[in-house]
């Protein structure tokens, strides 16, 4: 069994026992976690929401809370000398599934 949350302006499609990475939540570790935006359940029959799936709810524990891997961006304009570099660092909260509620 398997559902399609969204969170963070993003979709993701989760299983129990999946550890997912989203946007940063603001939790600490062990707290718990209720995605109520369900867009898809699959099981012994599928529920697609319009646009979510009403009564469905997907729970989880926050495992860690971190930031990615430091992504260079360069800017750069030929024959007049300007040259940045910047570095961004994605913040994001890992969520262990722990149940689907369908």
């Amino acid at each position: 069994m398997y559902a399609v949350i969204a969170t963070g302006g993003k979709q993701y499609t989760v299983s129990e026992g999946d550890i997912v990475r989203v946007e940063k939540l603001g939790k600490n570790a062990g707290d718990s976690v209720t995605f109520d935006q369900v867009l898809f359940v699959s099981g012994e029959d599928a529920k697609v929401g319009n646009p979510t799936v009403a009564g469905a709810t997907v729970t989880g524990s926050v495992v860690e809370e971190g930031r990615g891997k430091k992504v260079i961006v360069y800017h750069y304009k030929p024959k007049t000398g300007y040259a940045k570099k910047n570095g961004h660092r994605q913040a994001y909260t890992a969520v262990k599934i722990e149940k689907i509620n369908a």
